[in-house]
């Protein structure tokens, strides 16, 4: 019972594993799998179901025959090892360390002179020296055809087809063998290199364009923080050098003993508070949502890394047409899903939906790619304070609205935001349902 619980346990944390990785993950992984079981496949099948012909040839043949086998599952090996280490070679992410072909490329001679004497001493058939022959250079050349060029590649494989006709043909193999053999070399390195080759050369570009778009998506951040540095500069450049020449000023006036001296300061303490209040108009602008800027911000760094977005209603009056502190509650939930849709699952495209009922707005953010999406909100570093969907709920649960998220069908997910049209701030700066639609200002007050 112990034992089949464990079993059930490890195949429940290989399906969580799979889960948990994005597309190109899956399909770096079944690519790897895939090409390691080529090897397998031929390995007990083309290299070892011919072998059977020489439990009737005498002890000779039968050595040879499990001599064989075992180098056969060892070059198996072997390549399965080599496999991940060739794929980061052919992307460049790191070099192939050249001892490691020494040890296959002995044991490849070492299963060409194995089957050169089994053919010599009757140990296998005419159709298994054809199927042994398929199977020859495959445990070798797919890792190895990851590592050369293709013409250098295709050159080997034509002086080792050579080199294996020629000393089949030395033990007395007939032509029509000899003829079989070289095309089933023909035929099995031409496998190789359209198996493996493409599909590496597919998954590379691949990699690429995901490095390109976690690129895009570091720009795009980099951008805004240069943004919010060229305003804050001009604001605070011009009148923290007037402030600095008016101090001069009154410090001279002052060692003169002329009063105007109280006047420059006087006008440096009106410089000072007006700087300050442009700060917190700067600032409000990353602390405070405003929706169709929220939109646009959003639009603009989703497309950015990549990702399709779409937006729907916002110039209708569910968007322009809503009150001040409705647009100011949703900005919020764009801005949040928004970043959640870079950080989680893998997406492609993105929806934004925004519609206006008799008594309140509506805002649908959805997105594909979300197969590997966590449970967002409080599990994922939500501090209860603003931070995630659990935030989310919080800020929209002051006004009398709601706010749910889950998937929406395959590979979809959604996040559903209503927020009632008599939201307003309340006296403490927090956004509170209004029993007035008339009540709703403007904007919303200094975040405190």
């Amino acid at each position: 019972m112990k034992g089949l619980r464990g079993v059930i346990g490890r195949v429940r944390g290989w399906r969580r594993g799979w889960h948990e990785r994005s597309k190109l993950e899956r399909i770096d992984l079944y690519t790897r799998v895939t090409l390691c079981s080529i090897t397998w496949f031929f390995a007990v099948s083309w290299g070892l179901l011919p072998l059977g012909d020489a439990l009737d040839e005498g002890p000779v043949a039968i050595a040879l025959a499990g001599a064989f086998l075992a180098a056969n599952i060892a070059q198996s090996v072997l390549s399965n090892r080599n496999v991940a280490l060739a794929f980061d070679a052919y992307r460049g992410t790191a070099p192939f360390p050249p001892g490691r072909l020494r040890l296959p490329a002995m044991l490849q001679v070492l299963m060409t002179g194995l089957l050169v004497a089994l053919a010599a001493v009757g140990g296998v058939k005419e159709e298994g020296l054809v199927l042994l022959v398929l199977d020859l250079p495959v445990a070798f050349g797919i890792p190895y055809v990851l590592l050369v060029p293709v013409r250098r590649f295709l050159l080997h494989s034509a002086a080792f087809a050579a080199a294996v006709v020629a000393l089949l043909a030395a033990v007395g193999v007939p032509g029509g063998l000899l003829f079989g053999a070289f095309v089933s070399l023909v035929v099995v390195v031409l496998l190789v290199l359209v198996s493996a080759r493409p599909s590496v050369w597919s998954l590379s570009v691949m990699w690429q364009a995901e490095e390109a778009r976690d690129m895009q998506a570091r720009l795009a951040v980099a951008e805004e923080r240069l943004r919010f540095g060229r305003d804050m500069h001009d604001v605070l450049g011009r009148n923290l050098s007037v402030i600095a020449l008016k101090s001069e000023l009154a410090v001279e006036l002052a060692q003169r003993g002329n009063p105007a001296a109280m006047d420059q300061m006087v006008e440096v303490q009106r410089i000072a508070r007006a700087s300050q209040q442009e700060v917190r108009d700067v600032v409000r602008g990353y602390r405070e949502a405003d929706l169709p800027t929220e939109l646009m911000g959003a639009q603009g760094v989703l497309q950015a890394a990549g990702i399709t977005c779409t937006v729907e209603g916002a110039d209708g009056p569910a968007g322009i047409g809503a009150p001040a502190a409705v647009q100011a509650a949703l900005g919020w939930v764009v801005r949040e899903t928004a970043t959640n849709v870079l950080r989680h699952g893998d997406p492609r495209h993105c929806w934004i939906r925004l519609a206006r009922t008799r008594d309140a707005v509506v805002l649908e953010v959805e997105n594909d790619g979300a197969g590997a999406t966590r449970p967002l909100g409080g599990a994922d570093g939500d501090d209860g304070g603003g931070s995630g969907l659990a935030g989310l709920r919080v800020r929209l649960g002051a006004l009398g609205g709601s706010l749910s998220a889950g998937a929406a069908g395959d590979d979809l997910f959604r996040v559903t935001a209503t927020v009632p049209l008599t939201a307003r701030p309340d006296t403490n700066g927090r956004l509170a349902p209004s029993p007035e639609p008339s009540a709703a200002p403007s904007a919303l007050p200094e975040e405190r």
